[in-house]
């Protein structure tokens, strides 16, 4: 990992200009023996070109065999180690939508499902209703009241929301409710720890008072709650490395990830396509000297097992990318966060293809395409994702000698 006290030592605030273009879940595997991977199916021309050009590898965002959450692969790319930073997915999602999250507050991602009449879920997210039908759920949710404890509850997009509970003694250990599968119910909230017992009965009293207002309010008709968290207190970007750095993102998980490490978060829109994002990023150059673009629907396309609608995402960023090369970045970086292969329908413990192309200081290796296969054999080898703020900030000159 970046070990942030030698890194805040050596860093620079003057230096070259950084781009770290995150494709979710950008990995995947062959859907047939020998067959291409999403990316090694992509048309991809300018990825290609700037992997003859750059140097590649596989990156590893906790450890091997580990299939990552979106919240710790993103602070690994960061630079901040996520076994050490563990970072609940409630607080991202929150302070992703604007909602403030202060010490001793519990946060928690929402999503709306479907259950039938026994209660037992046949969807896990609600049928993707729209952010619009979302949003008429959590205005019911915001009639709930819970003795003692403040109730924040706000929509997120399509079928998510953020849920945060405000008040003395609070304790966010508890697990989710969430099964991860269909035909069983959702499970109750329950304490990992006895600090957190008194939490967890509050938070079931909220669940079946929602059960009730959301009763024949199909598909959304019924919340399953996960990330339970608290303020992790991350050390920052300016702090660390030195960087005006900025955050360019749809989804508002992504933007929260980012606020969390001092990132200035641009404004977008929901329906921003990849050009869209490219867009924004340009308009803001002079204002910045690290830029963190995120792109969504390569995990969700992954998840949902399409692997040619994945497979289109990645084209979509590909033929967009000249208005980021134009830019003349000193470092461009195109990566994931983790895989997420159609195949597996998952998040997955595989390497994640990373390309680095740094024109002025890099060495290139022999890879001609942007792939899985070509990255294994790449320079930068198989290393661990923390690795890659140290490199950025190296290959833009922004790191003094250490030692004599």
């Amino acid at each position: 990992m970046a070990n942030f006290e030698l890194i805040s030592r050596l860093a620079q605030d003057k230096g070259g200009k950084i781009i770290l273009l995150v494709m979710d879940g950008l990995g995947g595997l062959p859907r047939i023996p020998d067959g291409p991977t999403e990316l090694e199916a992509a048309y991809t021309p300018h990825m290609d070109l700037l992997a003859r050009e750059g140097s590649t590898g596989l990156s590893i965002p906790v450890s091997r065999g580990i299939a990552p959450g979106s919240g710790p692969a993103h602070l690994a790319l960061f630079g901040y180690d996520p076994i050490q930073y563990e970072i609940g997915r409630g607080v991202l999602e929150a302070t992703g939508i604007g909602i403030e999250v202060n010490p001793g507050d519990v946060a928690i991602r929402g999503n709306f499902c479907t259950v039938d009449a026994n209660g037992l879920i046949t969807d896990r997210r609600a049928g993707r209703i729209s952010t619009e039908e979302g949003a008429k759920r959590v205005a019911l949710l915001k009639q709930i009241k819970l003795p003692g404890v403040e109730t924040i509850v706000e929509a997120v997009q399509d079928y998510r929301f953020a849920l945060l509970l405000r008040g003395p003694g609070l304790n966010g250990d508890i697990a989710d409710t969430d099964p991860q599968l269909t035909g069983v119910p959702p499970l109750p909230a329950k304490a990992r720890s006895p600090e957190a017992e008194a939490t967890a009965a509050l938070v079931n009293q909220w669940i079946a008072e929602a059960a009730e207002v959301l009763k024949g309010h199909e598909p959304a008709n019924m919340l399953t709650l996960r990330g339970f968290a608290m303020d992790p207190n991350l050390p920052k970007y300016r702090d660390v490395y030195k960087l005006r750095a900025a955050c360019v993102a749809v989804y508002p998980m992504y933007k929260g990830v980012a606020r969390l490490v001092g990132m200035d978060v641009i404004a977008t829109d929901p329906h921003d396509t990849p050009q869209d994002e490219f867009n924004h990023v340009a308009r803001v150059w002079n204002d910045y000297d690290f830029f963190f673009c995120h792109i969504k629907y390569t995990d969700s396309r992954g998840e949902d097992g399409d692997f040619d609608a994945k497979v289109k995402v990645i084209e979509s960023v590909d033929a967009a990318l000249p208005t980021l090369i134009n830019l003349k970045p000193d470092v461009l970086i195109i990566t994931g966060d983790h895989s997420t292969p159609a195949t597996y329908k998952a998040h997955s413990w595989h390497p994640v293809p990373t390309l680095l192309w740094a024109p002025k200081t890099h060495m290139p290796d022999r890879a001609q395409v942007f792939g899985e296969r070509e990255c294994m054999a790449g320079a930068l080898g198989q290393f661990p994702a923390t690795d890659l703020m140290p490199l950025a900030l190296a290959h833009a000159g922004r790191l003094a000698k250490y030692g004599a």
